[in-house]
């Protein structure tokens, strides 16, 4: 293997990131406007019990899936996330397929959360935001201040991103800290002002349906309602502590992100009867603050709401550019994507690509919009199961793989992360499930599928040439055997011919 090169040279993110940032990233990018704008559609699908539970089986499921995150960020703290770690568990085809696939899901979630900005300013300003109607897309009147403040908001965070993880990370942190505090404020209020509290959440569950079809409702959401954790493995090169740590912050920010879901859905049921009047309104959570906070609710409401907006705009493009950079680096991108600034050492072009990408999203309308995440979720999903399967692999159930790490409750875990991650793309592409893909989205995910293929014939001789050693070296940044050499007391794994273990 050639490294005297430079082009041959593997480039390497600058270890910046504090451990605070890295949860900030991980629950900013996992709370964002739905937690604000969606409790009253959970309440009116499953009750607000039958909300919270399903949600906190999905952060339980999600704390398993990471759990295989950590695995892999302690013993390969490199960016690629689960591009990486398709690659260990399955290999060069697959780690393009997760990569591909992820990207999207990735970049459509910044797209999302700038217009998720002008949505807000719709329910707040709607005589300023209704102005100069331009055109419908699917039953959504597109109007030009939302096309302008969408752009404007997508340049500004690109910018940001552009002067590295140090201002990013804090920024991310501030943002996270205005969030939480956001909820704890309109959680007490809402509960001090209301009359009868217990009384007003009844019905606990929806009346004309099952207690599990009420919580499996909302469970299929879960993949949609967390994702965002996954950033922290993208971010893994850059942490300047110890990648052990990983699963821990991911875990603390899982839990915190419940609390938060469970608490929008509790003030949204518990500060007045069902039968109040509020329940027909289009933003039920918005209307609770309103009626009993007044003014001052709404604006503590959309400070929280923007923080959760903009944690997730900077949580995704740091996780995105990321992605691309790892997967240039290991020649499945156009070498641009490798290309740091000097100053910051920042994956530059990858940061602008996503600009470019998604700054023609907001004429499109929020609903085409909301096709394109929502088949992206596949991704997400693909990720998941590729990161349990990797974790399943360099992990041993005893003595009879010599130089794997023996951890049979991580191996286990990871095997029921898998099942979950099986489960919840059958929820998202099996036609009859309650979380199925509408058609335009799954025509839209056959079509980014036709694409992948056609791109992928054009890199394949590229992406291909580099023998296993080589790819090795660019993705993880060593050789298996010298991994193997450098292992503490065999803890990590054994070399093999495809890709990484027998």
């Amino acid at each position: 293997m050639e490294n005297a090169d430079s082009d041959q040279q593997r480039r390497k993110l600058t270890k910046t990131l504090k451990p605070s940032w890295v949860f900030a990233i991980a629950l900013g990018s996992s709370v964002g406007w739905g937690a604000f704008i969606l409790p009253g559609d959970w309440i009116g699908e499953s009750g607000p019990l039958g909300a919270t539970i399903g949600l906190l089986i999905g952060a339980v499921i999600m704390m398993v899936i990471a759990s295989s995150y950590g695995v892999m960020i302690k013993k390969f703290p490199v960016s690629g996330g689960g591009f990486t770690y398709a690659f260990i568990a399955a290999g060069k085809k697959w780690a393009f397929i997760c990569g591909w696939f992820l990207s999207l899901g990735y970049i459509s979630i910044v797209a999302l959360n700038a217009s998720a900005f002008s949505l807000l300013l719709k329910f707040l300003a709607p005589g300023f935001m209704k102005q100069g109607y331009l055109y419908s897309v699917a039953g959504w009147d597109v109007y030009l201040p939302e096309v302008l403040i969408s752009s404007f908001i997508i340049i500004i965070f690109a910018l940001i991103n552009t002067t590295g993880t140090s201002v990013s990370g804090k920024m991310q942190f501030y943002f996270s800290i205005l969030l939480v505090a956001g909820v704890v404020l309109l959680g007490l209020f809402t509960f001090d002002v209301a009359q009868n509290p217990m009384e007003n959440i009844q019905p606990l569950f929806k009346g004309n349906q099952s207690i599990l079809v009420s919580i499996l409702v909302i469970l299929a959401i879960a993949p949609w309602a967390y994702v965002g954790f996954d950033n922290v493995p993208q971010a893994a090169e850059e942490f300047d502590f110890s990648p052990r740590k990983a699963t821990v912050l991911i875990v603390m920010s899982l839990f915190t992100s419940f609390l938060i879901y469970a608490v929008m859905i509790g003030l949204t049921a518990w500060t007045f009867p069902r039968t109040a009047g509020v329940d027909g309104n289009l933003w039920l959570t918005g209307d609770v603050i309103y009626s009993s906070l007044g003014l001052v609710g709404i604006i503590v409401m959309a400070v929280a709401i923007i923080m959760g907006i903009f944690t997730g705009l900077n949580g995704f493009y740091m996780s995105s550019s990321r992605l691309l950079f790892s997967m240039a680096r290991a020649r499945a991108l156009p070498n641009v994507f490798r290309t740091m600034t000097k100053k910051s050492n920042v994956p530059v072009w990858g940061i602008w690509f996503v600009t470019v990408i998604t700054l023609p999203t907001p004429w499109f309308g929020r609903q085409a919009l909301s096709w394109i995440v929502d088949m992206s979720s596949t991704g997400v999903s693909v990720a998941y199961f590729f990161t349990c399967f990797a974790a399943y692999k360099v992990l041993a159930w005893g003595a009879e793989k010599a130089g794997r790490e023996i951890a049979p409750i991580k191996k286990l875990l990871a095997l029921i992360g898998m099942i979950a991650s099986a489960i919840f793309l059958l929820l998202l592409l099996v036609p009859l499930s309650p979380a199925s893909l509408t058609t335009p989205s799954y025509l839209l995910l056959l079509g980014w599928a036709i694409l992948g293929l056609v791109f992928y014939g054009f890199i394949a001789k590229r992406y291909n040439s580099l023998d296993q050693e080589e790819t090795e070296y660019y993705v993880l940044g060593k050789t298996i055997e010298s991994e193997v050499e450098n292992s503490e007391g065999a803890e990590d794994i054994v070399t093999s011919d495809n890709p990484i273990l027998s």
